[in-house]
């Protein structure tokens, strides 16, 4: 059994990142359960979604269980990063959503301080700036395949990023594709 996490803000396309997964998981017969719990149910709350690929009995899992933490933002990786167990691996996002707190109250926040605080956790990190790849690509709001497609290609998740394309173009929307599928087949984790 292989247990996930994902982790960000709302408007990330975390939801929607779980239900690949999920949706790919099945495609192969292979069982799954999930569940998400939303913060602030509007953009900017913290989103979770658990996920357990192969045989289990419920969706959500201990402190310490996660083999694989997708996270789509710094400061959500840090707060989350007690669900993974030791020699678990961390997909990161480093590009930052300022807190509303600190928004609003002028507050400071350093990424970099966060993704530090990963990188000495001694969990095997992939970081990388899915937002400045989304744009590079075309459009920001593929971000989050930009992470899925970060995750396949290291290995982590018992997929291939064309059974992945396969699930996509059956949940996503038909004017969404083509920037998502592009996003997905990226090249991110190069093999020289």
């Amino acid at each position: 059994m292989t247990n996930i996490l994902l982790c960000g803000v709302g408007g990330q396309g975390i939801v929607l990142t779980s239900k690949l997964i999920a949706a790919a998981a099945m495609e192969k017969g292979t069982d799954v359960r999930s569940a998400e719990t939303i913060g602030m149910a509007q953009k900017g709350g913290s989103v979770v979604s658990y996920l357990r690929v192969g045989k289990c009995r419920a969706p959500m899992f201990r402190e310490g269980q996660a083999d694989i933490m997708i996270s789509f933002e710094p400061a959500e990786a840090v707060r989350e990063i007690r669900y993974l167990r030791p020699g678990g691996t961390v997909i990161l996002n480093t590009h930052p959503v300022m807190p509303v707190t600190a928004a609003l109250t002028g507050g400071k926040y350093d990424p970099s301080e966060m993704t530090g605080y990963i990188r000495g956790c001694g969990f095997r990190l992939i970081a990388l700036d899915a937002q400045k790849i989304a744009e590079e690509i075309g459009s920001a709001r593929s971000a989050n395949m930009v992470m899925l497609s970060a995750a396949v290609q290291s290995g982590v998740l018992p997929f291939t990023r064309d059974e992945i394309a396969q699930v996509m173009k059956k949940t996503v929307r038909p004017q969404f594709i083509d920037i998502n599928m592009k996003a997905l087949m990226y090249d991110i984790i190069r093999k020289d």
